[in-house]
């Protein structure tokens, strides 16, 4: 698991203590409802299916939470891939264990793979819309805490771009900092200045600012909240001197008309902040039943 939680480039001592505190919060004490209706000696296999369409992401994460509850006897199978499309009714993962262990995992399970396929689904939107355009969607900072790493993984699973994932790989000059340095090109020669071999993204607002910043050499810029027809000039202006990315309320609906100015990024932090769960549900197989209350 630890070799395939780094392939995918993330820290599989983050992921496990992650894993291990959510288990954490459903678990105090013991899961009272399966230990009074339920036969420990019981096993059974369970599925994880898909309730609708969508893009798979976390199945590594959802087998990490059955193995610290189920324990090492537990077997899992898995049916699907992150990053696979699938459809509703397919069968995502299926595990075996005891009965009880498994309906204890089973929230947390679903937890993680509902939300991280929810966010590759929406990216996948995205992706979908922007298909045979220059543009590509790329993410933002605008995570649920302590989640970064998992959903910019989710994010790269439906087919989209990481931007920063601290705010120490990458200098992002916003309109506070250009406000507090006295504009745009003194905020990113500052930033330029200080850390010369990192990368520097300034935002801007008008043509004028983005103009002021090519003529000093910044290589991306972000276009806020700026119209369709003046991200179109702003590339016309632009000419390929830098990279641009549009931001500031963008939508689905506006994906290929923002994509058709000639941008070559476009941000989108709905991708994390509002992705709706991809529905998925575990179903028991036949024969996990429970036992009779005691006379």
């Amino acid at each position: 698991m630890d070799l395939e939680l780094a392939a995918a480039g993330l820290d599989p001592r983050a992921v496990s203590a992650a894993v291990a505190a959510a288990v954490a919060e459903d678990l105090p004490g013991e899961d009272v409802t399966s230990a009074a209706t339920l036969d420990p000696a019981r096993t059974a296999w369970a599925d994880l299916v898909a309730r609708a369409d969508g893009v798979v992401a976390g199945l590594a994460v959802a087998e990490l939470v059955f193995r610290a509850v189920v324990g090492p006897d537990v077997e899992v199978r898995r049916s699907a891939a992150d990053g696979d499309r699938v459809v509703r009714g397919d069968v995502l993962l299926s595990v075996h264990g005891a009965v009880p262990a498994l309906l204890t995992a089973e929230r947390t399970a679903l937890n993680f793979l509902c939300h991280l396929s929810g966010v590759a689904t929406a990216t996948s939107r995205w992706v979908d819309a922007l298909a045979g355009t220059g543009a590509r969607v790329r993410d933002t900072r605008k995570t649920t805490p302590g989640f970064r790493a998992l959903e910019k993984y989710a994010v790269r699973c439906g087919g989209g771009l990481n931007h920063r994932a601290t705010l120490s790989d990458q200098a992002l000059v916003k309109d506070n900092h250009v406000l507090a340095a006295g504009g745009v090109v003194p905020a990113y020669r500052a930033v330029r200045a200080r850390y010369p071999g990192l990368p520097v993204q300034v935002e801007v607002t008008t043509l004028d600012q983005l103009r002021e910043l090519l003529d000093a050499g910044a290589p991306e810029i972000l276009l806020d909240n700026m119209s369709t027809a003046q991200m179109a000039e702003a590339v016309r202006v632009t000419a390929g001197r830098a990279r641009l990315e549009a931001s500031g309320g963008l939508t689905l609906e506006r994906a290929r008309e923002v994509a058709s100015t000639g941008v070559d990024l476009i941000a989108v932090g709905a991708i994390t902040h509002s992705a709706p769960v991809l529905d998925v549900a575990m179903d028991l197989r036949p024969g996990g039943t429970g036992r009779e209350p005691a006379s």
